[in-house]
């Protein structure tokens, strides 16, 4: 393990309940990454999704996957803790099994392309070496003191 959920605080801002993943496995610099996010039955969303019959859902698995994704992306960035990554699009994302509590996720993303402040990944997320989901996701950095309206439409481009 690269590091555990202490070394990733110390990259990404967020908190429980809302960090979603638990340790780095690998990691090349700039080009991919590993995580897992282990499922528990404790997870506060398993209280309404859905009573008696848990599943994770779909836009917290690739949350698990962009938050995986932010690890790498500032982890070379000597003032991160000053820097938020936002999502500008999610294309192509498929889930192909419901993740229950128990499973642990597997999250592996590659750099597909950066320019500027805009980076593209294609992440995937299994379980016991069975795809559960996979997305292409775009997000821009951004200062943490700058105004929201800051995020825009990536270039055409990076499609």
């Amino acid at each position: 393990m690269l590091l555990d959920v202490n070394g990733i605080q110390k990259i990404l801002p967020h908190r429980y309940p809302f960090l979603l993943v638990d340790a780095i496995e690998e990691m090349e610099p700039k080009k991919r990454i590993v995580g897992i996010k282990n499922v528990t039955v404790n997870e506060i969303y398993f209280q309404g999704h859905f009573p008696g019959k848990p599943v994770m859902p779909g836009v917290l698995i690739i949350e698990s996957m962009a938050q995986t994704g932010g690890v790498l992306l500032l982890n070379e960035v000597p003032d991160r803790d000053k820097k938020l990554i936002y999502f500008v699009a999610i294309d192509n994302a498929r889930f192909r099994r419901p993740v229950l509590p128990g499973d642990q996720l597997r999250l592996e993303l590659i750099v597909h392309s950066c320019r500027g402040t805009f980076c593209k990944l294609e992440g995937r997320a299994s379980v016991g070496g069975e795809l559960v989901a996979e997305a292409t996701m775009m997000c821009k950095m951004v200062d943490m003191e700058a105004d929201a309206s800051q995020v825009a439409e990536p270039a055409e481009n990076m499609r």
